[in-house]
């Protein structure tokens, strides 16, 4: 048989898979409600209020990076309007891939699966890193960082999911909870020893254009702080990847991607603020713990230094923890629908993809003990996730312009203007990498070229058209054929 895009072509050949194809690929539904969501959502996120933001102050000082913060904000409080129309549209596992494969045929989909894939295997990576760098840090039983503690991340986290996402998500939500609450009782101890004149105190590049006390590197050193406002917020996208496992994920999911950025917009804001008021700009801007710096300086630790010190260890879990559960699903969706092995796909008895996430733990593992370096893998993983918004904000785009009387049970606020606004703040993001990390992005443009290349050569000939996102493309097929007729 054939299975077509949305504008009639031919995308190749399929064997008919076996009847209990879909059964052998089921993931279990109803586990979670608005709340866990929300959760999920947070916790994809919380890690990058405890570290990696600070290095934007070193790009474009505190004006920089706060021009920069605000920018990569308003990019995805318009991206989630835009993905909660979607989500409430088609509430799959494929999340963006789903659909950009409605929007943009084939060739969008499989080009944003995999730039979501790219930032949900990588980031994970890097987090175990920094997780064992915190652990030694602390002086946890005795422990170096090195590839034992990145195994146990991945094999006690990984065990978590593999016993169900109910569990996996509840767990998920206490330990984002600890992080966020530590965070707030950050703010206000950092708060009370608040000073305005540290917030501009590094020096100035008198040879950047535009440059000044808040803008020490000038106009360009905002453009440069992009990736880093984006820490931020980085992940919150995800939360659609969570739909076929959602309660009433037409009403639940607008609900969840609103309250959780919503609620990272208040952290981060608080954070940045308290921070860099507390201690300075130029004493935090290359902390590897810019929190604790912010409390304690060179002085000693104290007793509300060591707290956050252990919360930021929490909040590594929490966003380890969910961008493992992201990458799971955004591999079981591609795989279900042949773009990847189609074995990936398949489900344990407790409903979980266990390859889908044994395989790119595996992956991640090896990466961290490999390379050790963290910075350059998640700015790996900020150039796919930059890839994945703009053309998650065009699928937005093109899909109410195409299929304006497509229901909508949750309509963007702004319609195409918001999602419009998204997608130029994205391209712009993603130039912006090549001017934090060329070597990073040029190392995630190659492993981009050698995925299109498998799926110009093999899987686009070998879809599924019974996998859910492509039976709702092949709909659209069909309703326009009709109209043609």
């Amino acid at each position: 048989m054939t299975l077509e895009d949305t504008t009639g072509n031919s995308t190749g050949s399929t064997t008919p898979p076996p009847d209990d194809y879909l059964e052998r690929r089921a993931l279990r539904r109803g586990s979670a409600g608005w709340l866990l969501l929300t959760g999920l959502g947070v916790a994809y996120v919380v890690s990058g209020d405890f570290s990696g933001w600070n290095i934007g102050l070193s790009k474009g000082g505190f004006g920089g990076l706060a021009v920069a913060t605000v920018l990569m904000g308003a990019m995805y409080a318009c991206l989630v309007f835009a993905l909660a129309e979607l989500s409430a549209i088609l509430p799959t596992a494929g999340g963006g891939y789903g659909f950009a494969r409605r929007a943009l045929g084939t060739w969008g989909g499989f080009l944003t699966g995999t730039a979501i894939l790219i930032e949900y295997i990588l980031a994970p990576a890097a987090i175990s890193i920094f997780i064992g760098d915190y652990v030694e840090s602390l002086g946890l039983f005795g422990l170096e960082s090195g590839w034992p503690v990145y195994l146990a991340c991945f094999v006690i986290f990984i065990g978590i999911h593999l016993w169900g996402v109910g569990e996996a998500l509840r767990f998920s939500l206490v330990v984002t909870a600890i992080a966020v609450a530590a965070l707030v009782i950050f703010a206000l101890g950092a708060l009370s020893d608040f000073h305005v004149d540290g917030l501009d105190d590094i020096p100035v590049d008198g040879q950047a254009f535009g440059s000044n006390s808040w803008l020490p590197f000038g106009l360009l050193g905002i453009w440069a702080a992009f990736p880093f406002g984006m820490w931020f917020f980085l992940g919150v996208e995800g939360v659609p990847l969570a739909a076929e496992e959602a309660k009433d994920p037409v009403r639940s999911m607008p609900r969840a991607l609103a309250l959780s950025m919503g609620i990272l917009v208040l952290l981060a804001v608080v954070t940045f603020f308290a921070s860099t008021g507390a201690r300075g700009s130029a004493a935090i801007q290359e902390a590897g713990n810019p929190l604790v710096v912010a409390l304690q300086g060179d002085g000693d630790p104290t007793a509300l230094s060591r707290f956050v010190n252990y919360a930021g260890l929490a909040g590594l879990v929490a966003s380890f923890f969910s961008l493992i559960y992201a990458g799971s699903r955004q591999l079981f969706a591609l795989s279900r629908a042949g773009y990847l092995p189609r074995f990936l796909s398949l489900t344990s008895r407790r409903k979980s993809p266990y390859l889908g996430l044994l395989i790119p733990g595996a992956i991640g593992f090896a990466l961290a003990a490999g390379t050790g370096n963290g910075a350059r893998m998640l700015n790996i993983a900020v150039f796919g996730a930059t890839i994945s918004y703009a053309l998650m904000a065009l699928s937005h785009i093109v899909l109410r312009r195409r299929e304006p009387e497509l229901p909508r049970p949750y309509r963007t606020p702004g319609g195409i203007v918001t999602s419009s606004v998204a997608l130029v703040l994205a391209v712009s993001a993603l130039v912006a990498t090549f001017l934090v990390d060329k070597d990073a992005a040029f190392i995630a443009l190659g492993v981009y070229v050698i995925a299109l290349a498998y799926f110009a050569f093999y899987s686009r000939h070998h879809l599924v058209a019974k996998a859910p996102e492509e039976e709702f493309a092949a709909l659209a097929a069909a309703e326009a054929e009709l109209e043609r007729d």
